[in-house]
């Protein structure tokens, strides 16, 4: 049984809170997607060698999110817009994202990680598919 204590359960996980709590999750969770067979090619021949970049832009990205240290001012959809990626390729990520929360924290912000993780799925899949029906239409960045 666990019981809410603020942001800290006593089921020995804890809510994220910090920024090392969002590093650790953006580490943990990458070092998930980089041993998978099935998304870790792709982001592998995307991301090369410039994996401190996207780690770093993950952690302001999450941390801007979640934490609302507003760290992060990118714009997260263009990079993904010609990616060879359909619905299976968003299902094993939230799987893995989610995998890796439930691993790590509980609580009201690991809920929200989740929340946010599967609406951004939802949104880039809505927008990847909105560009590959109107090919004529150029991007906005």
């Amino acid at each position: 049984m666990k019981e809410n204590m603020g942001n800290t359960t006593i089921n020995n996980k804890r809510d994220i809170e910090t920024f090392e709590d969002i590093k650790l999750l953006v580490d943990s969770f990458y070092d998930l997607v980089r041993e998978d067979d099935f998304i870790g090619p792709i982001f592998k021949e995307q991301i090369q060698e410039n994996w401190p970049d996207h780690l770093n832009t993950m952690y302001t990205f999450w941390e801007t999110l979640l934490l609302g240290n507003h760290t992060y001012t990118g714009k997260p959809f263009p990079p993904h817009a010609q990616l060879p990626i359909e619905q299976q390729h968003f299902e094993r990520w939230l799987s893995l994202f989610e995998k890796t929360l439930n691993k790590l924290f509980s609580g009201k912000k690991t809920d929200e990680a989740i929340w946010r993780a599967q609406n951004i799925a939802t949104m880039f899949q809505r927008k990847i598919k909105y560009i590959r029906d109107n090919p004529d239409r150029p991007l906005l960045t």
